[in-house]
């Protein structure tokens, strides 16, 4: 049997983890500038598959041997901030290529992009270590009980910044048919990536 009498409370903790601006969510809001509605939308769906690899490994319990040894959760994070700034490039060369009149070259391959920033995101599964277990309640089963919580938490997850990154891709919309403004906000994606980059290095050297 599950415990659902925890549920509101569970939800209540995730939302004060997801409100206040984020890496996930300014990655959303960044991808949303960089491609539209639809490239936010496979994003955060493999922003989604992510957290569901962590997700899935938490209830197995391989988060433990990622808690036991940081060094190996601070390299998958390098990985991470070498990825965004290779996406920074990315996006300032298109925006150079379309002011010198040769067009827009798309990067693409969104879902596999939110797939990878939320692979190299290790935080998630110790937010799974820290989190769960405090709302096992009175379930019978565990594992099951775990599970569930972390659906939710993906979920919740898919369903906010997924929202802010399709709400992005409607403001670029609105101003694709100036070329200025398209190219302003790849500038405003590629701005948003170097930060990322930069915040993840800085809680490297500072751990």
């Amino acid at each position: 049997m599950l415990d659902l009498s925890v549920l509101p409370g569970y939800i209540a903790v995730i939302l004060l983890f997801l409100a206040p601006p984020g890496p996930d969510m300014a990655y959303m809001l960044a991808v949303g500038l960089e491609g539209g509605r639809r490239a936010a939308l496979k994003a955060i769906l493999g922003i989604g598959t992510g957290m569901s690899v962590y997700a899935t490994a938490a209830v197995a319990g391989m988060g433990e041997i990622a808690r036991s040894h940081p060094s190996v959760l601070d390299a998958v994070r390098i990985v991470g901030a070498a990825y965004l700034l290779w996406l920074a490039y990315t996006i300032l060369r298109s925006a150079r290529r379309a002011i010198g009149g040769h067009g827009e070259v798309r990067t693409g391959r969104w879902y596999l992009r939110g797939l990878l920033i939320s692979l190299t995101n290790p935080k998630i599964i110790l937010f799974y270590l820290a989190v769960l277990p405090q709302f096992l309640g009175d379930a019978e089963e565990p594992g099951v009980q775990m599970a569930l919580l972390g659906a939710i938490n993906v979920l919740m997850e898919v369903v906010l910044y997924g929202g802010i990154g399709m709400l992005a891709g409607f403001f670029r919309t609105r101003l694709t048919g100036s070329s200025k403004a398209t190219v302003a906000l790849n500038y405003g994606a590629c701005v948003v990536y170097v930060v990322l980059a930069a915040t993840i290095s800085v809680e490297i050297l500072l751990a």
